[in-house]
């Protein structure tokens, strides 16, 4: 990863940022060291070293470290010194031309050099492999202003289901600063359980009802997080899998099982006909005990204050095939209300059957 530091420096009529250029634009790849050398780049004990002449009196020398860093400086021969003008944000005149001379050095050093990856951070780009490898869905960058937003949809329904973005860490976390990418992933009842987790933030630019921001520097691992994204990716399917609680202390459904296929349950207003339904029992059971499918939904029955729908029973599982402790290796810690079920989770329940 390619990290800078941006300078500061004052004169009488106030206070300057000097732009890393070279940051900007070597940021979004992997220099090869190979094609440094093949560039015209010279070795040396401390890395790398390129200088190019340009507009007949200033010249740009460009090193690179042994851990793929890149500085560089630009001299004006004339004067014999460095000349740093060029970097001053927003500045014109004959300083911007030196800038934009030096900028198209850079990016054909960068065009040449650089094996080119589609975020910054190194956790950003192996979650978006990981994605794909699974998914067979790649990023998508849809804004000009924003080239580095890349959005992944659901190939089927072409809803998103994450979104990286690189933003100020302000944007998450208070009185913060210094660029960082997150994901953005839809959660649902799961955003609660997810915040109590470190990296874990309510979500940046969408409903934080639903949606949490996390960011990708390693606090979460990648299985972790590609746990979460199970969960979001669910959320764009046409049909659904659920997880519920029963208590059996209120209601006895393992008797009622044994009398019947059929019962009838309180409805998520989220469920829908042809979602599948897992029904957890609480203490003293802990488990997973029956697979059920949706057959209607949204029935109103008379003097009742909530919809209820109508649950088929399709399998029941052992006490000890889905306790608590197997679901949690899936992202699901608890199971308070009707909550989707991670992808993986509702595979495996899928090949018991």
């Amino acid at each position: 990863m390619i990290d800078f530091l941006y300078t500061i420096w004052y004169n009488r009529v106030g206070k300057w940022l000097l732009v890393n250029i070279e940051s900007e634009i070597f940021k979004r790849g992997k220099i090869d060291f190979d094609k440094l050398l093949a560039y015209g780049f010279v070795r040396d004990n401390h890395g790398y070293h390129y200088s190019k002449k340009f507009m007949k009196n200033f010249q740009a020398q460009i090193f690179v470290d042994l851990k793929g860093n890149i500085q560089g400086k630009v001299y004006d021969l004339q004067m014999d010194d460095e000349y740093t003008n060029f970097r001053i944000e927003n500045l014109t005149g004959f300083a911007s031309l030196v800038r934009e001379e030096y900028i198209l050095i850079l990016k054909d050093i960068a065009r040449h050099v650089l094996t080119t990856e589609s975020f910054i951070y190194p956790q950003s780009n192996r979650i978006a492999n990981l994605i794909f490898e699974k998914y067979q869905v790649s990023p998508e960058f849809l804004w000009e202003k924003d080239p580095g937003y890349g959005v992944f949809r659901n190939d089927t329904s072409k809803k998103w289901f994450a979104v990286i973005m690189n933003v100020d860490k302000s944007k998450v976390i208070n009185n913060l600063s210094g660029e960082i990418e997150i994901i953005n992933l839809k959660l649902g009842n799961e955003v609660s359980f997810a915040l109590e987790q470190n990296g874990v933030y309510p979500a940046y630019h969408m409903s934080k009802k639903s949606w949490v921001s996390i960011i990708l520097d390693d606090t979460l691992s990648d299985e972790d997080i590609m746990k979460y994204v199970d969960v979001s990716f669910g959320f764009t399917n046409g049909s659904k899998a659920w997880i519920i609680p029963a208590n059996p202390k209120y209601y006895d459904v393992i008797s009622e099982f044994e009398r019947t296929n059929l019962i009838s349950w309180h409805q998520d207003a989220h469920i829908q006909v042809g979602d599948l339904v897992y029904i957890y029992l609480t203490k003293p059971y802990q488990a997973i005990l029956f697979g059920c499918e949706v057959i209607e939904a949204s029935i109103s029955d008379y003097g009742a204050k909530q919809k209820s729908m109508k649950l088929k029973l399709f399998r029941k599982y052992n006490q000890n095939e889905f306790p608590l402790e197997k679901i949690k290796l899936y992202g699901v810690k608890s199971v308070r209300s009707a909550r989707r079920i991670p992808l993986q989770l509702n595979q495996e329940l899928q090949r018991k059957n």
